[in-house]
């Protein structure tokens, strides 16, 4: 791969100032991206994923476009469901954006200011999944301008949402499965988190194209995320002393087994559970810690917190229903390594989030769903500060080493041929 500046199409569902992870990733990607001197266009939805509604200052139009020193981003109304067990609803969403999103990034046109990419064609579309249908929506695009499809998958549905028990409409779920293939194997290229996320995608997409599937981990900003002091000011702001917190920080979804975290607390009577977060299943969750007084919660608190927030916890759960590792894999895990303080996953064994633990030596896994492997793994490490520390420590000297944004901006540039025939 040349040093040739590209022109890309992005289609996300999040964007900065949204504050949800995979936008989060999409952001800096992009942001690196433009200091390599690309031009980059980027389509995506309202920010909304805070409250499931779109927030106050962004409301009143259907699309907002805005230009930028590189490219554009065009902003569009998710019509965000705010139930997730209704399934038509959330159905005409996903396709209501995605259709907008398609006829907006056929629009695109050149950005003025761009000066380094001298052709006026798309050397790639880059569209990332969830929702699958922004995946499909970006191969017509990719189609009609002539350019590469990159297929970036951060979950891969409708496996997720099928082992969550989320879907179980047969027709629904033969008809998302169908899509899928059609999408991985009209692609250039698939972008997936882990082996086994690629062997998954490898599986549906035929033997002629398994080459096609490659694995980009997501990153994290070691400088933006540091360890710090565990008695900090967000502890006071929930009325938390001294005691050892156990910690779990992100979605608050169905997927997330949080429910066995709940029922340790009931055991632990020692110990502080905070979930910190957001989501479907926050409601119920609130109702099932209903009157156990060792049960915390705390709202998403903004980016520049982010360090004083996970240094609250001594001990980060990363749980995941059982079946869900093979096709998810929670990106909080590497900001937990970032931020110097030990894991307990409740994971499936030999996946990728055991695999990155055990490599890191910081922490420990358990089964998943298992309410006595957690407990007895919580315990153990609530007893023993030193323990809890080295873990710490060797999880954030290992993640220093990880990839960093600008080198998974690179490898997804690399994965485009060296002459393109846009014109």
């Amino acid at each position: 791969m040349g040093t040739q500046a590209r022109r890309f199409v992005v289609l996300c569902p999040h964007f900065a100032p949204d504050i949800a992870p995979t936008g989060k990733v999409m952001t800096q990607i992009v942001g690196e991206w433009a200091a390599l001197g690309h031009e980059i266009h980027v389509i995506t939805a309202l920010p909304w994923y805070r409250e499931h509604r779109v927030e106050a200052s962004w409301r009143g139009r259907l699309v907002r476009r805005e230009r930028t020193e590189w490219g554009s981003i065009t902003r569009i109304h998710p019509f965000p469901a705010k139930s997730k067990t209704n399934l038509a609803v959330r159905a005409f969403a996903f396709i209501a954006f995605s259709v907008i999103a398609g006829i907006c990034a056929v629009m695109v046109r050149r950005s003025i200011g761009t000066r380094r990419v001298t052709h006026r064609g798309i050397d790639a579309v880059i569209a990332m999944s969830p929702p699958l249908t922004l995946g499909t929506i970006g191969w017509l695009v990719a189609r009609l301008r002539r350019a590469q499809l990159i297929f970036n998958v951060q979950d891969v549905f409708p496996d997720a949402v099928v082992k969550t028990g989320a879907v179980s409409n047969k027709t629904i779920i033969a008809l998302a499965s169908w899509l899928e293939r059609f999408t991985y194997q009209r692609s250039n290229a698939v972008v997936v988190l882990s082996a086994d996320l690629q062997g998954n995608v490898r599986g549906k997409i035929g033997a002629d194209k398994t080459g096609r599937v490659h694995v980009i981990e997501n990153f994290v900003d070691t400088a933006g995320i540091t360890p710090q002091d565990r008695m900090t000011p967000y502890r006071r702001e929930l009325g938390i002393n001294d005691e050892v917190v156990v910690m779990y920080a992100g979605n608050v979804g169905f997927s997330q087994s949080l429910d066995t975290l709940v029922e340790v607390a009931r055991h632990m009577p020692q110990v502080i559970i905070l979930i910190n977060g957001a989501g479907a299943a926050l409601q119920s969750l609130r109702q099932r810690a209903a009157g156990i007084t060792n049960v915390r919660f705390g709202d998403y608190q903004p980016e520049a917190r982010l360090s004083e927030v996970l240094a609250t916890g001594d001990i980060h759960v990363v749980p995941l229903r059982a079946g869900l590792a093979s096709v998810s894999v929670p990106s909080k895990t590497y900001a937990v390594l970032a931020a110097g303080r030990c894991v307990v996953a409740a994971v499936d064994r030999d996946t990728e989030i055991e695999r990155l633990i055990t490599r890191a030596g910081a922490g420990v896994c358990v089964a998943p769903d298992d309410i006595e492997a957690l407990r007895a793994a919580l315990s153990a490490l609530v007893d023993d500060q030193t323990r809890r520390a080295t873990f710490g420590h060797a999880g954030r000297v290992y993640i220093q080493q990880h990839p960093t944004a600008r080198d998974v901006a690179a490898a997804y540039v690399r994965l485009l041929p060296d002459s393109l025939s846009n014109s």
